[in-house]
């Protein structure tokens, strides 16, 4: 199976590919490439519906001239890989920040948060994260700001009473929190319209059943996350082979 980065004819395979409706798995197979490279391809250069091969390709080549020019600036904050391939972590950070992108989250906070996530601490402080993302403090602080705002990281301080920021565990949970009570006012603001339309116009009618709709669908999510929110704070268990399965935390 050939490794390496892909070349600008493979992308234009996988252009071609996803113009014709191919499923991710088929354009590997036929590039004898992992699924998981073209789906990596794909998410980080505009998605399945803006992906273009000349684009990517010199996107690509961008991110490698940042790279090499970043590597001797200053020294980096320490990590541990423990044996991880990096530049295996460093694409799928790149992966990840793309997603949170297309869920709406700015690139910059979406490049710290992932940073947090993939971070085995789960707290850096500002000048880790400027290190790591070799971005500037006042970047970081403006992504920071924009994340504790919006509930998805905390401050705490260190030993050396130095600041730092941490993904708080039940972020998932609070999210979808937050996707619910959208949807609720959502639902609200439908059925004002049906009294100001007139119940029983097919304007109302519509508005009503979005309503429906969207309350089935926020009264699901909250029921949902509040059934699997210890999932969040599950731990291994070591059985009696001592292989990790998934328990419930235990003192």
């Amino acid at each position: 199976m050939p490794g390496g980065r892909l070349t600008q004819q493979e992308r234009q395979q996988i252009a071609l590919g996803m113009a014709d409706g191919l499923a991710y798995a088929e354009i590997a197979r036929r590039l004898d490439r992992p699924t998981s490279t073209v789906t990596r391809e794909v998410m980080r250069n505009g998605g399945p519906t803006a992906y273009r091969a000349d684009l990517a390709h010199r996107a690509t080549e961008r991110r490698a001239h940042r790279r090499r020019q970043a590597a001797p600036r200053g020294p980096q904050a320490p990590v541990q890989d423990r044996g991880r391939d990096t530049e295996a972590v460093r694409e799928y950070e790149e992966t990840f920040t793309t997603l949170l992108m297309h869920q709406g989250v700015p690139k910059m906070m979406s490049r710290v948060l992932t940073c947090l996530f993939t971070t085995d601490a789960g707290s850096l402080t500002a000048s880790e994260l400027a290190q790591r993302l070799q971005v500037s403090k006042a970047s970081v602080s403006k992504a920071v700001a924009f994340l504790d705002n919006q509930g998805l990281i905390s401050r705490e301080r260190d030993e050396r009473r130095r600041e730092r920021y941490a993904v708080n565990d039940d972020v998932w949970f609070q999210s979808m929190v937050a996707a619910a009570q959208s949807n609720f006012e959502l639902a609200e603001t439908a059925r004002q319209g049906v009294g100001i339309l007139g119940p029983g116009s097919p304007a109302a009618t519509r508005l009503e059943n979005i309503a429906r709709f969207m309350d089935f669908v926020g009264e699901s999510m909250l029921r949902a996350a509040e059934q699997t929110r210890d999932v969040l704070f599950t731990k291994p268990e070591a059985t009696s082979d001592g292989a990790a399965t998934p328990g419930s935390d235990q003192e």
